[in-house]
């Protein structure tokens, strides 16, 4: 019914009309809950006139019906780019993407997956095939691996036009120079490519091995038999010691504790360290014997295998006895796999194995990142080889197409690809691991690891943060800081009054009981009938203190349960069905307020005496509840809920869950840089709106947006015109809410959650982590990351550009399964605004210069081949070539990787610094034409200059102009670094010292005579005053122009660093 609210984007009359349908279709849900609701909702917007803010942008959408709703968003954006453009921009890259997933989807069709009876310890019952019990990380295997890292190589443009040319070499008629000067570069890469990621991949097969390996006991009709992970089956039974991981998802049957339960940690799966109490079926816990489990005949029926961890409906049903036994299952009476078993020894029925487990259908499989530097310099290269192409033709025009021009053009192709350098990815990579090392090796960041040496630039382009809350912002750490009476409030340094007093009450009690506990029962009935009088603070202490010690989730560390089980009846209703958690209005509210400002998590403890026949009446209600298999939850709450009136308040506490060191700082340091954090957690909303507010992630000016409960179209649609009149506020959301949006208004939703300064999505599953990421990504094309410490974090690590993992409590699968390693949340501010910063700087420097270095030696063989009648010759040959990108230029060039423009205490100081890098302005199209315009210029300086200073001695103009180009490189090292280092200086006189020494054993290269003319180098001119000058003349006129716009750019518009540096 609610789906039927009109969302026309009607004006004037038809608004009335909708409004009037509206109010009718209100007035007709008549009483209950949600005609509360709704009545909220319509007083709410009447004044706003909800039809006409409609959330969409175009109103096409609203002539749709609701099922193909939601399909609309991303249909808009489609449309968006059509025709010639759309096929030019993304089209091609989108029709090869969904054949390629068509193709996968045919040779591996899903199979459907559906709900299942077990029988207990007969797998050979399953009626249908189960996948194995196995973990598998690996991205490849034997077969796939070499042709996979060759596609990820060469589906990049830069390496598959190495490839083309490199292979053309091969034909005599295309040769240009020796196969080494083509293949050895390229060889290198692939090669320190493929080891890296065999070695990568080893790791992995290790590390899957390991835990598949692992042995458990199967219990048999012949007794226990060891079973390896892997072989586990669906329908056998599994005995998990205390502290062994659980193999698979099983129902809980049995323990060797009295109590019928055990405690799992579960921190692997939902990030969350508290201990998860487990109840056994209890037809299977009173068996007298663990081998009488095979003497029944009884089976589960399991709902089909789904991605939620917080919920699971199904049956236990015992055919032998007369009736036959059924009993209800829930969430409680399951077993995890990934989950580690606390307390006692469990024994469980395995009913999902493998991929169809809640911990495998969250994670999602690991990606190949590439960062954006790579795919912009990846774009460049295109624009280089039309460049190229372009020039190539122009040369074969103006031959006049004589002879075989193909083979012509084919030869220029060849002579002119120095314009994309084949250093280039050498550099970058070197350049990569460089910074890889520096940031593990930073003293300030101690224990950093750098997992994924590919993405270091990626730290320095970020715009949305994404980070867990627990053990990431938090200690994890619980400290009790405040008892609250009504009256009086005692504080972290009052605490032994409250002591004190316990103290005396209990001695009271102990001298009037005779030591006898149970005589506390009795009085506890008569009170409830008593007139009440005013108690003294001490007997109010004694109350508080009691409740807070019978009815809370700590879990002891010792095995010992004798002080729970000698409680009396009452105590354990007390235990079982007060719901502490839950926020009564009949607290003091400002309390509460104060306390949550203070960054405390309140609690509100009150109790209620019950009499026998109040009690049984309660358990016979709440039992009947357990048992219906529709709507179950709402039931049970129903009925807790009725047991829930007329309590008396005892106390309100107040609990600090400690933030880790220097959190507040690091998340102001991070937002002045231009950072947006979202905290994606699985946390209750209030803590996660508390942490948020302490950890100072939403600012005390800013206002907070609760996002309310929805749970369908019309309702979201209401909330979100209600959340977009808000302006500069923060925005919390729980997960089901954030479904519902998303499912309807996912484009919108989007749209205006990034205008937020922060965002706090509470109660989230650890896909809707990885989804939230995803949509970022798609809606903005801004980067991403990630940040957590648990293993309900790796799917939202993974699914970033960039994932960052801590190594906490919860252990070490996030930091293993993340991009980069940290040890604690303060250490992100130094990572991303020294290493980030100065890792993108310098390989947009490094990138750019290298493109240089090639286009300078591609506009003089351009100036060459003109000058000889557009003839396909090489201007410098074999070694020379070889020598140009490697020991004459290549330590001066790769010393910008210890180039900085600020020092990193000035950058940690000043974050706004940061800001300017997500701009993308240190290598974009701009500064790459002003590197090619420079390029041409001192190209044709070098050549032109070479002919008109040396027309008297022509044969030489080889030596000449390689001379110039050499000291014009090392010049254009020195004008583009902004701060020395003792290494560039021994790299520059290095390389200068490599050449000189090299001219004595090169002399067969130098001199075109070696092509036509039969002249070599005469070195007796070379020592010659006028050789020297003269190459001196034209070095400083291609250099010096540079040098003085440099200077005058400096003084006139100085970049925002040159401000701080001086």
């Amino acid at each position: 019914m609610a789906d039927q609210i009109p969302l026309y984007p009607v004006r004037s009359a038809a608004a009335a009309a909708a409004n009037r349908k509206r109010a009718v279709y209100y007035s007709a849900a008549g009483p209950g809950p949600g005609a509360d609701r709704h009545s909220r909702y319509q007083l709410e917007d009447e004044s706003a006139h909800l039809d006409e803010m409609p959330l969409m942008m175009s109103e096409e959408g609203f002539e749709n019906e609701e099922s193909d709703y939601h399909t609309l968003p991303r249909a808009r954006i489609m449309q968006r780019k059509r025709g010639l453009e759309w096929f030019v921009c993304d089209g091609w890259k989108f029709l090869c993407t969904s054949c390629c997933d068509w193709l996968v989807n045919i040779c591996q069709r899903k199979k459907e997956l559906k709900a299942r009876t077990v029988w207990l310890g007969c797998p050979e019952k399953c009626e249908e095939k189960h996948p194995r019990n196995s973990i598998k990380n690996q991205k490849y295997n034997v077969f796939t691996f070499i042709p996979g890292v060759l596609y990820e190589q060469f589906k990049f443009f830069l390496n598959l036009y190495f490839l083309v040319i490199s292979c053309s070499q091969f034909v005599p008629a295309l040769k240009i120079g020796y196969l080494y000067t083509y293949w050895a570069p390229l060889g290198f890469v692939l090669a320190v490519t493929m080891t890296r990621e065999a070695i990568d991949e080893f790791r992995r097969f290790q590390r899957d091995k390991e835990v598949n390996s692992q042995l458990y006991s199967k219990l048999t009709v012949r007794g226990k038999v060891q079973v390896k992970s892997s072989d586990i089956q669906v329908g056998d039974l599994i005995i998990v010691e205390k502290n062994q991981r659980i193999p698979s998802d099983m129902v809980f049957l049995r323990t060797s504790e009295k109590a019928g339960s055990c405690f799992i940690r579960t921190d692997q799966l939902d990030g969350e360290t508290d201990w998860k109490l487990k109840v056994a079926v209890s037809c299977t816990q009173r068996l007298p014997a663990l081998g009488d489990l095979f003497s029944i005949s009884a089976y589960v029926y399991a709902q089909k295998p789904q991605m939620d961890i917080h919920s699971f409906e199904g049956t236990f049903t015992r055919e032998d006895s007369d009736p036959p036994v059924h009993e209800s299952l829930s969430i409680e009476n399951t077993l995890w796999a990934s989950t580690i078993v606390a307390s006692g020894t469990v024994i469980g029925v395995v009913i999902y194995t493998g991929k169809e487990t809640r911990s495998v259908m969250n994670t999602s499989n690991p990606k190949n990142k590439v960062g954006l530097l790579d795919l912009e310099l990846n774009r460049l290269t295109k624009a280089l080889f039309l460049a190229l192409v372009a020039l190539s033709v122009v040369m074969v025009t103006l031959q006049g197409f004589v002879g075989p021009w193909y083979r012509n053009l084919f030869r220029f192709l060849l002579l002119f690809s120095y314009i994309i350098p084949i250093s280039l990815r050498v550099n970058l990579d070197m350049g990569k691991a460089v910074y890889g090392w520096m940031m593990m090796k930073d003293e300030n960041i101690p224990g950093t690891v750098v997992r994924t040496s590919t993405i270091p630039e990626e730290l320095g382009r970020l715009v949305y943060l994404l980070t867990d809350k627990t053990g990431t912002l938090t200690q994890n750490e619980m400290v009790f800081k405040r008892l609250h009476l009504g009256t009086v409030s005692y504080g972290a340094d009052t605490m032994d009054e409250i002591q004190s007093h316990v103290r005396d009450s209990y001695s009271q009690m102990q001298s009037q009981a005779g030591g006898n506990n149970t005589g506390s029962t009795p009085p506890r009935k008569a009170q409830s009938s008593a007139p009440k009088v005013r108690k003294s603070v001490s007997s109010r202490i004694h109350e508080a203190v009691k409740a807070i010690v019978l009815c809370h989730n700590v879990t002891p560390v010792y095995e010992s349960r004798a002080g729970v089980t000698g409680e009396t009846e009452f105590a354990e209703a007390d235990q079982d069905f007060s719901d502490e958690n839950r926020t009564y209005q009949a607290s003091s509210p400002d309390e509460c307020g104060n306390m949550a400002r203070e960054g405390l998590r309140t609690l509100v403890v009150a109790k209620k005496a019950l009499t026998e026949e109040q009690y049984q009446d309660f358990e016979s209600r709440y039992t009947q509840a357990k048992l219906s298999m529709h709507d179950r939850s709402l039931k049970v709450a129903a009925v807790v809920e009725s047991l829930e009136r007329e309590m008396e308040l005892l106390c309100l506490t107040g609990v600090e869950d400690q933030l880790q060191a220097d959190v507040r700082p690091t998340l102001e340091m991070l937002r002045n840089a231009g950072i947006k954090i979202w905290m994606l957690t699985g946390d209750k909303l209030e803590t996660a709106t508390c942490i948020a507010k302490s950890s100072h992630l939403v600012s005390r000016t800013q206002d907070i947006h609760i996002f309310r409960q929805v749970t369908n179209r019309g309702e979201a649609h209401l909330e979100l015109n209600a959340f977009r009149r808000k302006h500069d506020c923060a925005l919390v959301i729980s997960g089901d809410s954030l479904e519902v949006c998303l499912k309807y208004y996912e484009h919108e939703f989007v749209e205006l959650a990034c205008q937020c300064p922060a965002v706090v999505c509470c109660r989230c599953s650890p896909t809707q982590k990885a989804h939230i990421v995803t949509l970022l990504q798609q809606h903005t094309g801004r980067r991403t990351c990630a940040i957590g410490d648990g293993g309900n974090d790796v799917s939202m690590i993974q699914a970033a550009d960039c994932g960052i993992g801590i190594e906490g409590k919860e252990g070490k699968q996030a930091s293993l399964a993340a991009d980069f390693s940290i040890r604690q949340f303060r250490h992100i501010g130094r990572l991303l605004m020294v290493h980030g910063r100065n890792s993108y700087k310098r390989s947009a420097a490094l990138g750019q210069f290298v493109m240089h270095r090639g286009l300078i030696i591609s506009t003089m063989q351009a100036v060459f081949s003109s000058v000889f009648y557009f003839a396909s010759v090489p201007l410098y040959q074999g070694f020379l070539m070889v020598g140009y990108a490697t020991i004459y230029t290549m330590f001066p060039v790769f010393s910008l990787v210890l180039d900085q423009d600020v020092k990193p205490e000035m950058a940690m100081l000043y974050p706004e610094l940061y800001k300017d890098l997500t701009k993308g302005r240190s290598l974009s199209f701009k500064t790459f034409l002003i590197w090619v315009l420079i390029s041409i210029y001192q190209g044709g300086i070098l050549m032109y200059g070479a002919l008109v200073l040396f027309e008297s001695e022509f044969v030489h103009v080889v030596a000449i102009s390689f001379t110039a180009l050499i000291l014009t490189e090392l010049l254009m090292v020195a004008l583009t670094v902004r701060t020395w280092h003792w290494l560039m200086v021994v790299a520059e006189f290095l390389s200068l010292g490599c050449y000189v020494s090299s001219l004595a054993f090169l002399n067969e290269y130098f001199g075109i005579g070696r092509v036509s003319f039969g002249a070599f180098l005469d070195v007796a001119f070379i020592t010659t005053v006028a050789f020297l000058w003269k190459v001196s003349a034209i070095t400083v006129v291609s250099c010096l122009p540079l040098y003085v716009l440099k200077y005058l750019r400096r003084k006139l518009s100085p970049p925002s660093y040159c401000k701080l540096a001086s």
